[in-house]
């Protein structure tokens, strides 16, 4: 079993310590902004004829928009309940497996699409995992990023301020102090160490894109039309104060194949 250098472990049955993961609603909203971004990065309609990974499916929402959306789509996790659960409603359509990010059991450059979706700060050695990724992902194709940062202003998972800024030791002591829980687990990198992680691929932030056009991206259930009225530089000004980033990785240098936007993705 996997162990962190302070002694934690994995977060086993991940599902059922995090209730928005069984949320079908938020998680398939969640999936067609992740395929608006693929087909768009891709330049492609649909996902048909292409084979999809998605790490760290858990109960399998995303994984099966993947492949509502054409893909031939695999589920990997190390939450058994959730897979369970995964199995027993969407069985006939994905392939779900019982595997450890750090030790993915495909062969080489067999995905054209891989999902990695609010998963690194979760995992053990995130290193190992983006490592596996890039081996799997075939050169021609895409990795989609979710991703948070370190100095995001509200901790996601807890709903408390600047918890992700602070050391270990204080970040549980916030937790204990707040009733959260005993320890603090995730650990987020700075928009840098994001970069040093990722820099395998060929990077480019969709996060504007999104933002600025959020009916284009299926975010306009989050992101108010009025949004796209806001200039260009005012969100490139607010990009550090966005808690997500939206990254997309290609297997090899290129561009990305859809329609020119008015704001459009930059390489990072």
């Amino acid at each position: 079993m996997g162990e962190q250098p302070d002694g934690r472990q994995e977060q086993l049955a991940y599902s059922e310590l995090m209730g928005k993961m069984l949320d079908e609603q938020g998680r398939r909203t969640k999936a067609r902004k992740i395929i608006a971004v693929v087909r768009h990065a891709l330049g492609v309609a649909d996902l048909s004829g292409l084979r999809a990974l998605d790490v760290g499916c858990s109960a399998g929402f995303i994984a099966d928009e993947l492949a509502l959306a054409g893909a031939d789509t695999v589920g990997v996790d190390i939450d058994e309940p959730g897979l369970a659960a995964a199995r027993e409603r969407f069985g006939e359509r994905v392939d779900f497996q019982v595997a450890r990010g750090e030790a993915l059991p495909f062969p080489d450059a067999s995905f054209d699409v891989v999902v990695f979706n609010h998963i690194y700060e979760h995992v053990v050695d995130p290193e190992a995992v983006v490592a596996e990724i890039r081996r799997v992902l075939s050169p021609r194709g895409v990795l989609y990023l979710g991703i948070g940062h370190k100095h995001q202003i509200l901790e996601p998972h807890y709903r408390l301020p600047f918890l992700s800024w602070l050391p270990q030791g204080v970040a549980d002591r916030y937790m204990r102090v707040t009733g959260k829980g005993e320890h603090y687990y995730e650990h987020y990198y700075t928009r840098f160490g994001l970069q040093r992680l990722f820099e395998a691929f060929d990077l480019w932030d969709y996060t504007l894109p999104v933002l600025a056009d959020p009916q284009a991206f299926a975010g306009d259930d989050l992101i108010p039309a009025w949004a796209s009225r806001i200039p260009e530089r005012a969100f490139r000004l607010a990009l550090p104060l966005v808690p997500t980033y939206i990254w997309v990785g290609f297997g090899q240098a290129r561009l990305p194949g859809g329609p020119l936007l008015d704001v459009g993705p930059r390489r990072v």
